[in-house]
């Protein structure tokens, strides 16, 4: 996967895409395997904004049961099922525990209702896939560190979990070998048209700085919270921010779901990468939307519901070792809560022509892209299925996973790769995992862990220096592979890493320097 901001030159396209994080990624990916010919770009890099913010889970959103939104609910559970067959290297399963308290806002009742209609929502699921009640001792037994004050028992219930920014990144890959030009760092500065309708951009190459005209039969806008931007109408969606926070290790191999006591919303603690990511806040925002603050008031919501229900922690600001914020795109909608207000999806087509995307959810992209790549078959008069239900994903094709796994993890104790690196880089690469362990084979020196205390070896970062479209140290350290938030990474630490890949990269004294200024302002 490499950028080439020349392919976009002296040809016209199907279909141009303006934005690339889940549904711009799903969008071009369905698009190419259909036969269009496709272009799609991002001002920032892949996944850049809401789409690497996420809390990291491929689930149907037990939460939306409250609001009976029972169609959003099946159609997300659908696809969490899919996805566990299609990329189990991408998607993993993973259990919840929902403890509940003489106080709690839901009972044990009610939750059991909402836990059995969950279950029924997601289909014909293993028995291993349906919930389960916990009395008060063995709650306590699956999770120790909880409060057992004025508990009365549990439940946990299944969903699955991903990394985010990789899965983007791994269907704009599959997009690239699809025949679809992608290109990062590019932005479509303005939309031109003829006879009124859109019929392609001015695109501004933001790492050569230059800038073309290209022509496309349809535009797609799928920016997120830049959409007003490209619509001139700010009245058909409306903004709320999430914040995560990474903190010391609590979790093993299962999560929380809880109730805040403050105010009744759900947040999650959830293990991820051997820490634990606490989150989300659910606010309404309307602030600027380049630069996604992250308020003390935040911090401290988060930090002090979890400690009311963590009896072996006091966490503190001083505890948090890193932290993001994403800002998702809802409905239009006179709820004052952001909670409250669903998270289905609406493709919007303007008199020009332009087509856009409203709102969704991680889960379902898919879905709700192959409804938009069918509205573009139908402008241009094509017909063909979407291929993508189903199908597996780009990095796992031709591959059994199981074997795969057994082969990589018995292949990466021989060159000295300790095994929960080996499990993380078959997750993050699937069957390119091979061409890892040639760069091992080839300096043994690179089977080392970036930083002892986290499951990424260098081998790992030269790989994706080379071949995944870095353009900048953040793309590397924040989203290839997430250091930047799972490390308090000293200045001494970060300069090193810069010169490691400014050596890959090709980078002078300047570019290192600019880069590693760049990652200390992030």
């Amino acid at each position: 996967m490499q950028r080439d901001f020349s392919q976009l030159s002296n040809q016209t396209f199907d279909v141009l895409i303006c934005g690339g994080g889940i549904y711009g990624a799903w969008t071009a990916y369905d698009a190419a395997l259909r036969g269009l010919k496709v272009a799609i770009v991002d001002k920032g890099d892949w996944a850049g904004a809401t789409s690497s913010a996420s809390s990291k889970l491929i689930h149907g959103g037990l939460r939306y049961l409250e609001t009976f939104d029972f169609k959003l609910v099946k159609k997300t559970l659908a696809e969490r099922h899919m996805f566990l067959q299609a990329a189990p290297h991408r998607v993993w399963p993973l259990r919840f525990g929902v403890p509940v308290y003489k106080n709690s806002r839901i009972g044990l009742f009610q939750l059991k209702i909402g836990l059995t209609s969950y279950d029924f929502l997601a289909g014909n699921v293993p028995k291993a896939q349906k919930h389960q009640y916990h009395s008060k001792t063995d709650f306590i037994q699956h999770f120790p560190y909880l409060d057992s004050v004025g508990l009365t028992g549990g439940f946990t219930y299944f969903d699955a979990q991903t990394d985010d920014a990789r899965f983007v990144l791994e269907l704009i890959d599959g997009a690239c070998s699809a025949g679809a030009v992608c290109i990062n760092y590019c932005e479509a500065t303005e939309l031109t048209a003829k006879n009124g309708k859109i019929g392609g951009a001015i695109l501004h190459d933001k790492i050569t700085y230059e800038t073309l005209t290209i022509e496309a039969s349809l535009v797609v806008d799928t920016t997120g919270r830049w959409s007003s931007l490209f619509q001139k109408d700010g009245d058909s969606s409306r903004l709320s921010k999430g914040i995560h926070l990474i903190l010391p290790k609590v979790l093993n191999d299962e999560a929380l779901l809880l109730t805040a006591k403050s105010d009744g919303r759900v947040f999650f603690i959830i293990p991820w990468y051997g820490l634990t990511l606490l989150g989300t806040t659910d606010s309404n925002y309307d602030g600027d939307i380049e630069d996604i603050p992250i308020t003390d008031g935040d911090i401290r919501y988060l930090l002090s519901e979890a400690n009311q229900v963590l009896k072996t922690v006091n966490w503190t600001k001083q505890d948090i070792i890193g932290k993001f914020a994403g800002v998702r795109v809802l409905q239009q909608s006179n709820n004052d809560s952001p909670s409250r207000i669903s998270r289905d999806w609406i493709l919007k087509t303007a008199q020009n022509g332009l087509l856009s995307s409203i709102g969704g959810k991680f889960t379902s992209a898919r879905e709700d892209a192959a409804i938009i790549v069918d509205a573009l078959c139908e402008n241009l008069g094509i017909h063909v299925d979407c291929p993508t239900f189903g199908k597996t994903f780009p990095w796992l094709s031709n591959t059994d996973y199981q074997s795969l796994l057994d082969i990589s993890i018995t292949k990466a104790q021989q060159l000295g790769i300790d095994k929960e690196s080996a499990l993380l880089l078959v997750r993050r690469h699937g069957n390119r995992v091979s061409e890892i362990f040639k760069l091992c084979e080839n300096d043994p020196d690179l089977v080392k862990r970036i930083t002892p205390e986290l499951p990424f070896i260098m081998a790992d970062m030269v790989f994706c220096s080379r071949h995944e479209m870095v353009m900048h140290l953040d793309d590397l350290l924040r989203r290839r592979i997430p250091l930047m938030i799972l490390a308090k990474i000293t200045p001494d630490e970060l300069n090193n890493l810069a010169h490691s890949t400014a050596k890959i990269l090709g980078w002078d004294a300047k570019r290192t320097h600019d880069e590693i200024t760049r990652c200390l302002q992030k």
